[in-house]
C-alpha cells in the first residue's frame, strides 16, 4: 500500500478553510461508488453528490455505477463491493439490508465483512396504495386483506423495510395473497396493477402523490410532508426502525482512506444541496462516523431478528 502524504485531519482542515485539499495518496486511480439499486432514488442521488465532491477536489475520476439485483434486492452489489480491492477504488453505497440482514442468508457476507465509514441518509419510506383502494391505512388494509387478495410489491424479501412490512402485518393479523420483487416501484407500479400495495420512497411516487394512497411509513418518526401519515410502528406495535442507507469499503481498506471519504461525505451532506434536497424530499441527511454506524447496525440486528420470529424466519 502506498504511503498516504497527507493525514485525513489536514484534508479535513483545509476543506473547512475553503480551499482545495491535497488528496495525497488517496485517490491515486478512479474510484468508483457501486449503488446496488436503479438510477433516481436518494441513495442514488446523494451518492453522485459524493462522487462529484470527490472528482472536484482530488481531481481523480469517480463514478457511480447501478448495480440494481432485482429479486435479490442489493446483495449482488454488496458481493461486487466484498470481492473488490481493498484500497479505495471500490465504494459501497448500501442500504440497512446489506449489513444487517446480508449475514444470516448464506450469500458469504460476514458481520465484519464491511467497514462503515459512515451513515448519512434515512429515506422517507412508504407503503402505499393506488387512489381508489379501499383503505386509508393499515387498519383498513388489514381488514380487507381478510376477504380479498392483497399482493405486495417490494425491493426484496431480506430487505428490512420488507421484513418491517410482513412482521407488521402478522401483528395485525393478517398476510398478504402474494409478493414479488422489483427493481423499481413506482406511480406505474400501482397504475398497471403489478402490485396493490408498494413499499418504496416517497421520492419514487412524489410525481402522483396526489393520485395514490400513503397508508404508513416505515421509519421511527413521521415525514415532515406527511406529518398526518402514523408510522407503521405506530399502527401495528412493530419496531421502530429507519430505513437507512451508508457507504461502505471491504474491511481491510486503510483508515487514511476511510478519513478522506468521510470528509468529503460530510461536504455534501452540510453543502446547501445536500440541505436543500431535505427540505424539498423529506428525506432526513446527517452524519454518523464508524462508531455510531457501527451501533446503529448492532442494534437493528436486534430489531431485525425480533421481526424474523414474529414472521417465523
Amino acid at each position: 500500500m502506498k504511503k498516504f502524504a497527507l493525514t485525513a485531519a489536514l484534508a479535513a482542515t483545509t476543506i473547512l478553510a475553503g480551499g482545495m485539499p491535497a488528496m495525497a495518496e488517496y485517490p491515486t486511480a478512479p474510484v468508483q461508488f457501486i449503488v446496488p439499486f436503479p438510477p433516481g432514488d436518494f441513495e442514488d442521488i446523494t451518492t453522485r453528490m459524493i462522487a462529484a465532491k470527490l472528482q472536484e477536489v482530488s481531481g481523480v475520476s469517480a463514478s457511480v455505477v447501478n448495480r440494481p439485483g432485482g429479486g435479490d434486492g442489493p446483495f449482488p452489489g454488496a458481493l461486487e463491493v466484498l470481492n473488490g480491492p481493498t484500497d479505495g477504488s471500490v465504494i459501497g453505497s448500501f442500504v440497512i439490508g446489506v449489513p444487517v440482514v446480508g449475514p444470516n442468508i448464506g450469500i458469504g457476507i460476514e458481520e465484519d465483512s464491511f467497514t462503515p465509514i459512515g451513515v448519512y441518509l434515512t429515506y422517507p419510506f412508504i407503503l402505499a396504495a393506488a387512489g381508489d383502494a379501499p383503505y386509508s391505512d393499515m387498519t383498513g388494509l388489514a381488514a380487507h386483506a381478510q376477504d380479498n387478495d392483497v399482493v405486495l410489491g417490494h425491493f426484496g424479501a431480506g430487505l428490512a423495510p420488507t421484513k418491517a412490512t410482513f412482521a407488521g402485518a402478522a401483528l395485525m393479523e393478517f398476510e398478504f395473497a402474494d409478493d414479488a420483487a422489483f427493481d423499481m416501484l413506482d406511480c406505474n407500479s400501482l397504475s398497471s396493477g403489478d402490485a396493490d400495495v408498494i413499499n418504496t420512497t416517497l421520492a419514487l411516487i412524489e410525481p402522483c402523490l396526489d393520485d395514490v394512497k400513503v397508508l404508513a411509513n416505515i421509519g421511527s418518526e413521521r415525514i415532515g410532508k406527511l406529518p398526518d401519515v402514523a408510522t407503521l410502528s405506530e399502527q401495528s406495535g412493530v419496531s421502530e426502525l429507519e430505513l437507512w442507507n451508508g457507504l461502505f469499503v471491504k474491511k481491510g481498506t486503510p483508515q487514511e482512506v476511510i478519513d478522506v471519504i468521510a470528509d468529503v461525505a460530510q461536504q455534501v451532506i452540510s453543502s446547501e444541496e445536500g440541505q436543500t434536497l431535505m427540505a424539498e424530499t423529506g428525506a432526513r441527511l446527517y452524519w454518523e462516523g464508524t462508531a455510531e454506524a457501527t451501533a446503529r447496525i448492532e442494534a437493528d440486528r436486534m430489531n431485525i431478528a425480533e421481526m424474523n420470529k414474529i414472521i417465523g424466519e
